[in-house]
């Protein structure tokens, strides 16, 4: 059978009916972008593989309990699920997400690679880099509603929801980001050029 093939609906009834093989394809299909996505906040690799774990616990046990609400998309609610142990945990922690550049670990290894020159993937490289950075100095609400839209596939309305905002707030909020990225990465080239 070519789980590949199978919509995500497809592999959690397989996995409500017994067969492990249906979350397995899940969890390899999502594990990217919902790992980056904790990363990104948490700036902690052991942690981020922590709450990862904890994620996918709780996806399986609501799963298991029948519980999972099939008119909503897959990656958004585990995005979600997620978000919201990040939050538990800097509740405990009592302090606020920061997104870290760790050099160890390339966020953008999940967008995943097409036959290119080695000039090309220099490039590539490079520009992923200069976006990682520039991400880092948004502030932290900007890049939050950021790297939930990018990375966790979630609607706007579902960022409201998740960092109890208004919809508007959160449009509001990713505007911000991406104007602000856009006057960055401008000023970056003029002092490049001068």
């Amino acid at each position: 059978m070519d789980f590949q093939m199978k919509s995500d609906q497809d592999l959690i009834h397989l996995y409500v009916a017994g067969d492990e093989a249906g979350l397995v394809e899940l969890i390899r299909r999502y594990q990217s972008k919902i790992y980056t996505s904790i990363y990104l906040l948490v700036k902690d690799e052991a942690l981020a593989e922590d709450i990862f774990q904890d994620t996918f616990i709780k996806v399986i046990n609501t799963l298991r309990a029948g519980k999972y609400n099939d008119e909503g998309k897959f990656l958004p609610w585990v995005s979600r699920i997620a978000h919201n142990l990040v939050i538990d945990h800097f509740r405990r922690e009592k302090r606020t997400p920061m997104v870290s550049s760790g050099d160890d670990f390339d966020i953008f290894d999940v967008l995943g690679h097409y036959d290119e020159s080695i000039e090309d993937r220099m490039v590539r490289e490079q520009t992923h880099k200069d976006l990682k950075a520039l991400i880092q100095l948004l502030p932290a609400e900007q890049k939050e509603v950021l790297i939930m839209r990018h990375f966790g596939d979630m609607s706007f309305k579902e960022i409201a929801d998740v960092t109890e905002v208004s919809i508007n707030t959160a449009l509001g909020r990713m505007r911000y980001a991406l104007n602000n990225l856009r006057k960055m990465m401008l000023s970056k080239e003029l002092s490049l050029k001068n």
